[in-house]
């Protein structure tokens, strides 16, 4: 099946677009403050007992992802600030918690390097992927949402398995960091395709970035505690 369209677009980014970014990188940059906080405070020991059981930890963080989203953007089709800004703050305080958790396992000495090293990564991944979805102005990409939602499907399924037999948790980890990199492609189609209201836009890629940056965080965790 092929995806390819004619669009009229070019690779340089428009204002709005700009503007679109510029609001999901402010997000971004609020939340890794958060993650930084949320690591010496009681949050840390929360997000590791939810996680005690794999499947409920999921559960638990994709509700509050999926319902914070949700009400951010009621609030931003309704005009009410105050709603939208609720469903920003649940975002906020939701991936700041998992990261904040992640984080725990470091000295306090190790968790701003921690941090800097897993942006730098996801900068790029980021990089990566937009230049990707724009050069290829022609295609559309809304199947990556699709694709996005059958991945977080099956990673669910598979933390479930993983809860009876652990070394399937590699396998869930690798399906939910492919579904929000595949969730990153989709939002910047949307933002590309100017989708949408550009507060709406900036949340939406937000939450797919942050999405990657708490799974690479990991991975760079686990190499730091490993040395």
């Amino acid at each position: 099946m092929s995806y390819e369209t004619t669009t009229e677009r070019g690779f340089l980014l428009s204002t709005r677009e700009w503007g679109v970014i510029g609001g999901a990188t402010g997000l971004m940059l609020l939340n890794v403050f958060v993650m930084y906080l949320a690591a010496a405070t009681p949050l840390a020991r929360v997000n590791q007992i939810v996680f005690s059981v794999p499947i409920v930890g999921a559960l638990v963080y994709g509700a509050l992802i999926t319902g914070g989203q949700m009400i951010a953007e009621r609030g931003f089709k309704n005009d009410s600030m105050g709603m939208a800004m609720a469903g920003v703050i649940v975002l906020e305080l939701a991936f700041g918690a998992f990261g904040g958790g992640v984080l725990s396992f470091l000295s306090a000495g190790a968790r701003i390097p921690a941090l800097a090293i897993a942006g730098v990564v996801v900068v790029a991944m980021t990089a990566v992927i937009g230049s990707y979805v724009y050069l290829r102005s022609g295609t559309q990409f809304d199947h990556y949402g699709r694709w996005a939602t059958y991945a977080f499907l099956g990673g669910l399924g598979a933390l479930l398995v993983a809860t009876f037999v652990p070394v399937v948790g590699v396998a869930a980890f690798a399906l939910i960091f492919l579904g929000f990199l595949l969730r990153l492609g989709y939002e910047m189609w949307q933002v590309r395709e100017s989708r949408g209201r550009p507060a709406m836009q900036s949340v939406g890629l937000y939450v797919a970035v942050a999405g990657v940056f708490v799974h690479v965080l990991q991975i760079v965790v686990r190499m730091l505690a490993e040395r």
